[in-house]
């Protein structure tokens, strides 16, 4: 069977990779120049480095699983990680429980009860019963409202804009059940949050995949355009695509996979269903967008900040160099401001320079010592569709793979459910598709 996989993201490349194993030939077209999409890289001096921050959590077990069958094993690192939370004006150690007994902009009562609530909710399974009420409704009346404001509210409003009181909780109990599953083994690392990371970045693993796919006949293709899904008596025929080469031509398929955005997908096919349509066409995205700082130092002891004042104008702040060493990177220092923002937001229409003068003078309050003359270089990043909006009962929204139109499938991050979008989840589920095809095709 042949098949057009539209994208080359973690989900597109997956299914073309898993595809190839079964048998069939796979061309990906990829619009950007790259290979990776979220977890695409550029280059800080000589060393690739991912646009935004990406690392592994010990569950993330379908990444893992593939670097082995791709023989890359050896590449993917597990580092003690440590996270801090800046409020009341400073930053605090937020990686244990020990931390958290420390942490005196809640009373010692606040403290004791976040941590049993935490532990809770880490070893809650059925997420179901979490569907149907916003994390907002559900942290209120579990934590109370001191609770709430000072640690989750900022996350959720930092995360989520506008939209922040319509978050389902089944969402929030997700980063939970994350952090518990990074934990070490043993007593002691129990409470040691370990990541992972891929050594020479995550482009190692869409280089291995973009080989195994060639070996197996397949294509790979950057800085190609889908004009058009063709569609025949409600059955996809193939693809009208504007190649890197310049040309445009059509090329017919058994069967034809989108990777794209829910919006972008709406623009490239006619003939899908009114129900379908109304699935993909009520989906809400935010972008994120980071400032990557080059310094010539460190500027904070953690890996990653989270940031609950927001009268700060950025979310978080990871620095890179604090889980890979800075010596990847000429001794330099990589720090990432991250935040999600509408398209239409004042933060969002600034270009590299302006968004840098906004975000600086900020840094003063997480290293007092801190001076622009520590900024090596700068880069800005906007990567959109990239945080979907998921609502309360938002399992029953999610489009089914399979479209209204046959031999055509979709598989995109508002497909991604409880769990976060990430690549481990885009491997996962594009693989997954993948023998959704195989299968339809036998």
């Amino acid at each position: 069977m042949k098949i057009g996989i539209i994208g080359g993201g973690a989900a597109g490349m997956a299914a073309a990779y898993e595809l190839s194993l079964k048998g069939h030939s796979c061309q990906v077209f990829e619009i950007a120049p790259f290979l990776g999409g979220q977890a695409s890289t550029f280059m800080i001096g000589n060393s690739p480095l991912e646009r935004g921050y990406h690392h592994l959590f010990r569950s993330d077990q379908s990444m893992i699983d593939l670097m082995s069958e791709l023989g890359i094993q050896d590449k993917l690192q597990w580092i003690d990680s440590n996270v801090g939370y800046f409020s009341s004006d400073r930053l605090w150690p937020f990686t244990s429980p020990f931390d958290l007994l420390k942490f005196k902009p809640l009373s010692f009562f606040d403290r004791v009860r976040l941590g049993i609530t935490t532990l809770k909710l880490q070893r809650m399974k059925n997420w179901e019963d979490l569907e149907s009420i916003t994390a907002v409704e559900w942290l209120i009346k579990n934590l109370g409202e001191r609770i709430y404001t000072i640690i989750f509210e900022p996350i959720l409003r930092g995360k989520f804009g506008k939209y922040y009181d319509q978050i389902t909780m089944a969402w929030l109990w997700n980063k939970f059940a994350l952090r518990t599953a990074s934990r070490g083994k043993g007593l002691l690392g129990r409470f040691k949050e370990q990541l992972g990371y891929p050594l020479g970045s995550f482009d190692v693993i869409f280089d291995s995949l973009k080989t195994k796919i060639q070996e197996a006949g397949g294509e790979v293709h950057t800085r190609s355009r889908i004009e058009k899904i063709r569609v025949v008596q409600n059955k996809a025929t193939g693809l009208d695509i504007s190649l890197e080469n310049g040309k445009s031509e059509f090329r017919e398929y058994d069967a034809i996979l989108s990777t794209t955005p829910s919006y972008v997908f709406t623009q490239l096919v006619d003939g899908l269903s009114k129900e379908y349509v109304s699935k993909l066409t009520d989906k809400s995205y935010l972008s994120a967008v980071l400032v990557i700082l080059v310094l010539d130092r460190p500027l904070m002891p953690h890996y990653w900040v989270y940031v609950g004042d927001r009268n700060m104008p950025f979310l978080g702040i990871i620095e890179h160099t604090n889980l890979i060493d800075s010596t990847n990177y000429g001794d330099q220092h990589i720090v990432y401001l991250t935040n999600y923002l509408e398209k239409e937001d004042r933060l969002y229409k600034l270009d590299s320079e302006q968004l840098l003068a906004e975000y600086l003078p900020h840094l003063k309050s997480i290293n007092h010592n801190f001076n622009e003359s520590w900024v090596l270089d700068y880069h800005l990043h906007k990567v959109d569709a990239a945080q979907p909006i998921v609502t309360i009962n938002y399992r029953d929204k999610i489009p089914p793979h399979r479209t209204t139109i046959k031999g055509l499938y979709l598989a995109n991050t508002t497909q991604i459910y409880p769990e976060d979008r990430g690549t481990n989840y885009s491997v996962r589920m594009g693989r997954e598709v993948a023998g959704m095809i195989d299968s339809d095709f036998e």
